[in-house]
């Protein structure tokens, strides 16, 4: 039976938010793009070799030269893995999971006492590199890029919202979910949101959407845009 075509507001940075819309158009919904945080590609000073990189968020990927493009790479997901080898990477492997299973996975394929590049976001990934370090893996962690949080909703969402248009929200972090219902609070917009699901890409973030009033809120069994969309109707 085909879906009955939703209204999605994304919530997602780009170039994932672009990605999400395709997604969405595939399935005959229909995509209205609110990207509440931005990212910011920062220099960093990377190790003058290292055995694998490990990428827990595609947004670390444009932080990484082509020189680099030969080593294996581990990806948090198959999003992720998919991003990587667009840009130009061979050796991609997806963990298809969390950062624990990425971890796992990690360990599974390198031998202890690897060097280990893990580029990542401003605070982020600190729990992995540790975690990493105590399987014997020589970590180089890197920080390659920033979030920032949007000063406003788009236009074209604000008026969805305020149409009362919008069936489904999706959120990608629980970053994005606070800052996203801050931006419903400071528009005066919450009451838009009653008729609306939240669809959280985890627990965590389904409980940073629980001051918004939706109808419901539903997170994803496992931290990836399928999962997500899986739950959407």
């Amino acid at each position: 039976m085909t879906e009955a075509p939703l209204t999605v507001l994304i919530t997602r940075p780009e170039p994932g938010g672009s990605a999400t819309a395709a997604a969405l158009r595939a399935r005959g919904h229909v995509p209205v793009l609110a990207p509440c945080l931005d990212i910011e590609t920062l220099p960093a000073a990377l190790p003058a070799s290292c055995d694998a990189i490990v990428v827990a968020s595609a947004q670390a990927l444009p932080g990484l030269p082509r020189e680099l493009h030969h080593l294996p790479l581990f990806a948090v997901g198959d999003a992720t893995a998919a991003r990587a080898m667009a840009t130009g990477f061979i050796q991609v492997a997806s963990a298809s999971g969390t950062a624990r299973e990425l971890a796992a996975l990690v360990e599974t394929r390198m031998p202890s006492g690897a060097a280990l590049l893990l580029p990542c976001g401003a605070g982020q990934s600190r729990d992995l590199a540790v975690s990493l370090r105590a399987s014997g893996f020589r970590v180089s962690r890197r920080v390659v890029y920033r979030t920032r949080p949007a000063e406003t909703l788009p236009e074209a969402a604000i008026a969805a919202l305020s149409a009362r248009a919008i069936d489904r929200v999706m959120v990608f972090s629980p970053a994005t979910a606070r800052h996203f219902a801050a931006l419903v609070e400071r528009e005066g917009l919450e009451a838009a949101l009653r008729d609306a699901v939240g669809i959280a890409i985890s627990p965590a973030a389904a409980a940073a959407l629980a001051r918004l009033p939706f109808r419901a809120v539903r997170a994803a069994v496992s931290p990836d845009q399928d999962h997500m969309l899986a739950i959407l109707s």
